[in-house]
């Protein structure tokens, strides 16, 4: 096997940095990838309560097939019934169906609403869908930087001990515990900025803001990528998240804000000649 095609020498140089081998997906891979916010966790119990009640229906119509076939077979009934019409069976057949869909819909509509309420943000960061990466904006008095975050190739990301295909050249930073409002908008086409981890996934439309939120609850390193086909190479504009402490945080902020007006400055100085 291709440990660098396959990512699992990437998680192992991750596990060994101390960072959660399991904050990346994996070959083979079935289920979620463990919820690292309050939003996710809420959406893996929903799930379960989906998968417990689509067992249990499926269980119930195979028994029932089972029990027709062997109760109904020709061989048991030379003379076919007569029957017709039978008022409770057909009431039954009605309501339980309209009970299953009220006990699903009361979780559905709370979960929507939470996903879709957000909070009183500590932090916003604007996402800008390219062709194709991803610019972070972080506005405010305390940033005020743009940057561009490009995947790397698969020779750097194995330099860096990164994932193939997820890894970055510049990460975004959050704050542990805190509330981050994510404003996504397309440059170009339709994008779509999505956190499995995180439980977020909202479109990044062109003349558009569509506004999403997560609070991390761990730290560690998160992975997402573009989830709306945007064009040739979709598949390579990941999003990679760095969690960290509020010392870390501030320190990258103020590392940042150097670094990226300095670029921002280049800029400009190169466009007005």
């Amino acid at each position: 096997m291709n440990l660098r095609k396959s990512g699992i020498g990437a998680a192992g140089l991750l596990a060994l940095s101390g960072i959660p081998a399991l904050a990346l997906p994996y070959n083979y891979e079935t289920g979620f990838q463990p919820a690292a916010s309050a939003v996710m966790s809420q959406i893996e119990d929903f799930h379960r309560l989906l998968f417990y009640i689509i067992t249990a229906v499926s269980l119930f119509v195979l028994a029932l097939l089972v029990w027709i076939v062997i109760r109904y077979r020709a061989g048991a009934n030379a003379v076919p019934s007569k029957v017709h019409h039978n008022t409770l069976l057909e009431v039954a057949w009605t309501l339980i169906p309209v009970i299953i869909l009220v006990f699903i819909a009361v979780p559905s509509f709370r979960l929507l609403y939470f996903e879709a309420n957000i909070p009183k943000p500590d932090l916003t960061i604007k996402a800008i869908g390219k062709q194709w990466f991803w610019s972070y904006e972080y506005p405010g008095a305390d940033a005020g930087f743009t940057y561009d975050s490009l995947g790397l190739s698969d020779a750097d990301a194995l330099k860096a001990g990164k994932p193939r295909l997820l890894g970055t050249d510049n990460p975004i930073y959050v704050p542990v515990n805190k509330v981050v409002e994510v404003d996504t908008v397309g440059a170009d086409v339709i994008h779509s900025w999505a956190m499995s981890q995180m439980g977020v996934k909202m479109d990044a439309v062109p003349g558009r803001i569509n506004k999403t939120w997560f609070k991390a609850d761990k730290m560690g390193v998160f992975y997402g990528q573009c989830s709306e086909l945007c064009g040739a190479r979709h598949a390579y504009m990941p999003i990679e998240l760095h969690v960290v402490s509020d010392a870390d945080y501030a320190a990258w902020l103020a590392e940042a804000k150097k670094k990226f007006a300095a670029l921002e400055n280049d800029a400009t100085r190169v466009a007005s000649k």
